[in-house]
């Protein structure tokens, strides 16, 4: 069973419904799309050229992105013409369908786990995105779930990173490896994993920089962290999880660019979702990037972070307009 179902199980098991997680967490975001395109899939009259106008438009502004709504646009078409449907209210069942088309290889959701020895996720992104906020809160649900995990504060360039990675750990229940400001990253990342492999601890969580005195210094040294780890675990990292901040919205994707072509990354965490009116974001960023979206920040609780759920995230995504069409 994979780390995914497993995060899944312990859910269910506290009671919470990811489908209602992803229905509150994206409030905001269907309450500005909901209001758009309900008014829109409800209009008489036929599918014309302004129903396709207003829609783009409609997409772009819950930031899907300016190429990624015209190519759904197009494919809606498409889809309205070979299905033979003459009513927009017929339309919106499409539109969903082709939205969940980008998220359709479930198995690349899962977070992958070592089959023996300690799994080592490295987590990258820049100052402020909440990767440190997000460490804590898969320390927590890994914990909860029965695993022993260990924290390595590789920010060494900034003092208030280690602190604050220390903070999630005492609140985690986890033990945190870190050294002085200033220490070589690599070096913290190092002795964390050879702790977890010596006391057998199931997972490594690596924490790294943002921001250093120039783009090159960081990624060479986000490049020596991942092969720090290959060489002391095969295998590792297992994920490199590039954090994402949903407010910031298409500033996310130059981000990621810049991060995946430097660390490798495998995939996406989106942060702070619940707190934009433009969640169309992770549509955004699975087309552009191709990269699978694996965890998402629906709330500030330590249990707000959830695994990825394409189909109840298009069904909370497209629920405002379905309620008023």
């Amino acid at each position: 069973m994979g780390l995914f179902q497993r995060l899944k199980d312990q859910l269910a098991k506290t009671g919470e419904a990811i489908t209602k997680s992803f229905h509150d967490g994206l409030a905001k975001t269907r309450e500005a799309l909901g209001g758009r395109l309900g008014g829109l899939f409800r209009r008489g009259g036929k599918l014309d050229e302004s129903f396709y106008e207003e829609l783009e438009e409609a997409l772009i502004a819950a930031d899907v992105g300016v190429n990624t709504a015209v190519k759904l646009v197009d494919e809606l078409r498409a889809e309205i013409k070979r299905e033979k449907v003459n009513h927009p209210t017929a339309a919106l069942p499409l539109l969903e369908k082709l939205i969940l088309k980008r998220f359709e290889d479930a198995s690349a959701i899962e977070l992958v786990s070592a089959a023996s020895g300690p799994t080592v996720y490295v987590f990258v992104g820049v100052n402020g995105v909440g990767k440190t906020t997000t460490i804590g809160k898969l320390a927590h649900q890994l914990k909860s779930a029965g695993h022993s995990v260990i924290l390595a504060a590789g920010d060494t360039f900034r003092a208030g990173a280690i602190e604050q990675l220390k903070i999630w750990g005492e609140r985690a229940g986890v033990p945190v490896v870190s050294k002085d400001p200033g220490t070589d990253p690599a070096a913290v990342v190092f002795e964390a994993v050879q702790r977890a492999k010596s006391w057998g601890f199931d997972f490594v969580l690596c924490d790294t920089a943002g921001r250093l005195q120039n783009k090159t210094n960081l990624m060479n040294e986000l490049n020596k962290i991942i092969r720090v780890v290959g060489r002391e675990v095969p295998g590792a990292p297992h994920e490199v999880l590039l954090v994402l901040d949903a407010t910031t919205g298409q500033n996310a994707l130059l981000q990621a660019q810049a991060f995946r072509e430097a660390a490798e990354a495998s995939g996406i965490v989106l942060t702070k979702l619940d707190g934009t009116a433009k969640g169309g974001v992770a549509v955004a960023v699975r087309d552009a990037l191709g990269l699978p979206v694996k965890l998402v920040g629906l709330g500030e609780k330590i249990t707000d972070l959830k695994p990825f759920d394409a189909e109840a995230y298009v069904r909370a995504l497209l629920a405002g307009a379905e309620e008023s069409a």
